[in-house]
């Protein structure tokens, strides 16, 4: 009689600290959610390995709520500065036009030729022309044509970039027989975009791997590179219109990315960590249909 008090006391004592303990894993769990969305890090993706049946299911969801919390943001932060953009550019062209027009009326003019004045027009009309060049270009940002997706070979992708890019080794871990659900154009100018930044970024090799977001069924494509890795302190800002770290660069071609996927309802990130061997390492995310 005394050994089973003994023991149901010994195994109610066992499961309170195990409660204990449990408790405070979850409170733990809570906390690295909570500072992972102050961080606005909707990529985090928690455990479910010791967790009962109904706790379980409630991490799968947030786990996956986090996902589609990162894509609504990109989609918004894509959307905001698509505005954005169609508005300047067309503010900056307006007052551009006459400017460059008058230049350039003024430099056919028989007392201007020859004099000091036309060194000086000729830089107003030059600097005013290349503005209104480089501003017509983001009009691209907002002015995409609707995704026509099909589905694309993956390994047929890789083979037109190595023709594309011969100087580059590339190497490609996926099956031969993969496919994408994507608009096959959108899916190649990205793939140029992020090559012609590794590029000038020194990269003189290219890997592409995939797999899979099993709680989502979503494909997951990394293209990583060994150029010069982008400095911590632009790694928030590089998908953002205008920005960028190279004196002769336009910022246009990952903002340009990121929307060419988001209109397909997939997105484009820098992954936190390269992957083994790179210096630098982007994911695609191609939903599943």
């Amino acid at each position: 009689m005394v050994e089973s008090i003994i023991i149901g006391g010994i195994i109610v004592v066992a499961g309170h600290v195990w409660l204990l303990r449990h408790q405070r894993s979850l409170r733990r769990r809570a906390e690295l959610m909570q500072e992972a969305v102050r961080n606005k890090d909707f990529m985090f993706r928690l455990p479910t390995n010791g967790l009962l049946s109904g706790e379980r299911a409630m991490q799968e969801a947030l786990n996956r709520l986090g996902s589609i919390v990162r894509q609504q943001v990109n989609q918004n932060e894509v959307e905001s500065w698509e505005r954005l953009t169609r508005v300047l550019t067309h503010e900056i062209m307006n007052a551009m036009a006459p400017v460059t027009s008058l230049a350039q009326s003024m430099l056919t003019r028989p007392d201007v030729k020859g004099t000091p004045v036309e060194e000086g027009l000729h830089a107003i009309y030059s600097t005013s022309h290349h503005l209104t060049t480089f501003v017509d270009s983001y009009r691209k940002l907002s002015q995409l044509q609707q995704p026509a997706p099909t589905d694309v070979n993956l390994q047929h992708i890789a083979g037109t970039m190595a023709q594309l890019y011969p100087a580059i080794g590339w190497h490609v871990n996926a099956d031969e027989g993969m496919l994408i659900h994507t608009d096959a154009d959108m899916l190649q100018q990205v793939m140029v975009n992020l090559t012609k930044n590794a590029v000038e970024a020194g990269a003189t090799q290219m890997c592409i791997e995939t797999g899979y977001d099993e709680e989502r069924g979503d494909l997951l494509v990394a293209l990583s590179n060994n150029g010069e890795p982008i400095p911590p302190e632009a790694r928030a800002s590089v998908f953002v219109p205008f920005f960028t770290t190279k004196r002769t660069g336009n910022g246009i071609g990952l903002s340009l990315s990121r929307r060419l996927l988001t209109i397909q309802g997939g997105s484009l990130e820098l992954a936190e960590r390269p992957h083994s061997g790179y210096h630098t390492t982007f994911v695609l995310r191609f939903p599943d249909r």
